[in-house]
């Protein structure tokens, strides 16, 4: 699966590391608005969320955990954990 990041400046205009900004990441990489769906980087974005405070995020993270394979989730959950030590 393709892994894509979204800018700096991008992320910026969406709120930065907002919890909010951050559920809104793992939707559009769940849905493929504006990029090729990827439900392992949904996974990463939405659990980074949930982690920050967000509610929805963590719902929405269970729904996509639900559809991945065990090493699908392994490599989401490792994702996430480097992008929080880095962030």
């Amino acid at each position: 699966m393709a892994r894509f990041e979204i800018p700096t400046s991008e992320m910026a205009m969406m709120g930065g590391n907002s919890a909010e900004a951050l559920c809104e990441l793992g939707i559009i990489y769940a849905t493929g608005r504006g990029c090729k769906a990827d439900l392992v980087a949904a996974h990463k974005w939405l659990n980074i969320a949930a982690i920050k405070g967000s509610d929805r995020a963590a719902e929405l993270r269970a729904d996509v955990a639900a559809t991945l394979t065990k090493m699908e989730l392994a490599s989401a959950l490792r994702a996430a954990r480097e992008w929080m030590t880095t962030h």
